[in-house]
């Protein structure tokens, strides 16, 4: 039986990474294949690569650590220009990755969270591997939408309908 804290970490980290996916395919519906692949400065990343970046990240972090996967990430790969991969294709393999890594992360004993393992050169938790992939992923989301909006000068309306000025409940006992 987990905890009560290890079942909200769980919940939270799942919402987070279903809205950056939500968000991540609301921003890129704005931008066509060239616009995909366009490269902001020089030395930029376009946001083909923040894509393949992101999903090797969730899939070293999350799905190599927590669910025993190989870890068959080849880092370098993720930066270089690629305007041949499609760009929905590109899309629906993150979309698989995220949604894998969410089943894992489901699937992750309270024991395994607070395993010490080694990622990449760093030595973190299975919680701290899970917050790491989020953070990251909520990280090139942020990136993404930024670039999708100085690019096409369009407003995203990820929280349309949503009343963003209410004020919190009082949480005061």
């Amino acid at each position: 039986m987990e905890t009560e804290l290890i079942t909200e970490f769980k919940k939270h980290s799942i919402y987070r990474l279903e809205e950056g996916l939500r968000m991540l395919k609301k921003a890129l519906s704005f931008v066509d294949q060239e616009q995909f692949w366009k490269i902001p400065y020089k030395k930029g990343m376009s946001l083909g690569n923040q894509l393949l970046h992101a999903q090797g990240n969730m899939r070293q972090y999350i799905l190599s650590s927590l669910g025993k996967e190989p870890d068959l990430r080849h880092r370098d790969r993720e930066f270089v220009y690629s305007p041949e991969i499609d760009k929905s294709q590109l899309l629906s393999e993150l979309e698989a990755t995220v949604k894998a890594s969410i089943q894992c992360i489901e699937n992750t004993t309270e024991a395994e969270f607070l395993k010490i393992r080694k990622v990449q050169a760093f030595t973190f938790s299975g919680l701290g591997a899970v917050l790491h992939a989020v953070e990251h992923f909520s990280y090139h989301v942020g990136q993404t939408a930024f670039w999708v909006k100085s690019m096409t000068a369009q407003q995203l309306g990820f929280y349309e309908g949503v009343d963003l000025n209410e004020k919190n409940e009082s949480n005061a006992d």
